[in-house]
């Protein structure tokens, strides 16, 4: 008899979202993304970090003070990273499973891609002007997006 306690496709490729989104060496936000084909095949994945070659530790993870002891000029997003992680072939149709909505810059990514679908866990910048400016984009290409809804169940891992 088939098992029916399987994980749908969103769990399956959120969970591996968020499992990617545990790489990352920035102590305040992980995030990471999935990219998965519309024959649900993992494309590439990613998560936040800095560029191949920066030594994380040598790079700042702060969050305040002057702008070059700051992480943000320097932190790689997931869903960049995803994208530019892909071996071979194309983002074309593809959707992206995150845990956080992308930001304005990540979007341009995304819409140049090919992607045509964002699956997101959280959207807690939805006010900022960046989140603002990736909704308009997503909007205007005819990329749509959702807000994944958890279903609460629970996977352990030994590792």
């Amino acid at each position: 008899m088939k098992r029916t306690d399987y994980l749908s496709w969103d769990e399956y490729f959120m969970g591996i979202a968020l499992l990617s989104a545990c790489r990352s060496k920035d102590s305040n936000t992980q995030v990471g993304a999935c990219i998965v084909s519309d024959e649900n095949k993992i494309l590439s994945m990613g998560y936040n970090g800095m560029p191949t070659g920066c030594s994380d530790d040598e790079m700042p993870w702060g969050r305040e003070g002057e702008p070059l002891e700051t992480k943000y000029p320097f932190v790689c997003h997931a869903e960049l990273n995803a994208i530019l992680n892909r071996s071979s072939g194309s983002l074309k149709n593809a959707r992206l499973y995150v845990s956080l909505f992308p930001c304005n810059e990540c979007a341009k990514a995304i819409i140049q891609s090919g992607i045509r679908e964002v699956i997101y866990m959280e959207d807690k910048y939805a006010d900022s002007d960046g989140v603002k400016a990736s909704k308009k984009m997503f909007d205007m290409t005819g990329i749509s997006y959702k807000k994944y809804v958890p279903t609460n169940r629970k996977v352990e891992l030994v590792l």
